[in-house]
């Protein structure tokens, strides 16, 4: 049985935009972000982050930075009873230092890779799902994958989400 599906972005959305977070330091929730999720989860929805991450791409830190700052994530939502069912980042960027990761991938933003991919392992009406973005791009990527976009620009996400469910 097909699910509906919240796929957030990260920096901008869930936390606050400081330019390339990636320790648990720098990590600041944005407003009404844990219970944005805990609402999501509580409506039957997977809640899923999507979030380009191309300091990876740029040697400003790697994979495991990102996993452990997931991680650290997870724990917190977890202390309130909430949870993301799967985080994926995309680590490219077409002007990357790192050669491995500089490319105009398929899952990064605006391309629609990420929110394909997890469609493809779960399952999920795409055409009743949703995506919260805080920049044009998360829309193109969510209309490329027949996902309803929603711009969030600022204020408490868990308003903005429960006005959305």
């Amino acid at each position: 049985m097909t699910r509906r599906a919240v796929f957030l972005d990260r920096d901008g959305v869930l936390n606050r935009d400081d330019g390339y977070v990636h320790r648990p330091d720098q990590f600041a929730w944005t407003e009404g972000a844990r219970e944005a999720v805990l609402a999501i989860n509580q409506a039957g929805w997977f809640a899923f982050v999507v979030t380009n991450q191309s300091g990876v791409a740029r040697g400003f830190y790697t994979l495991a930075d990102v996993d452990r700052l997931h991680r650290h994530m997870a724990a917190e939502l977890a202390a309130i009873g909430a949870h993301i069912d799967e985080f994926v980042c995309s680590p490219y960027h077409p002007e990357g230092t790192i050669e491995l990761y500089r490319s105009d991938h398929p899952t990064r933003k605006p391309n629609p890779g990420m929110v394909l991919d997890i469609a493809a392992r779960w399952d999920i009406d795409r055409a009743a799902s949703l995506l919260i973005g805080d920049q044009v791009t998360d829309l193109q990527a969510a209309a490329a994958a027949g996902v309803t976009g929603h711009l969030f620009s600022g204020g408490r996400l868990d308003l903005f989400v429960q006005a959305l469910l």
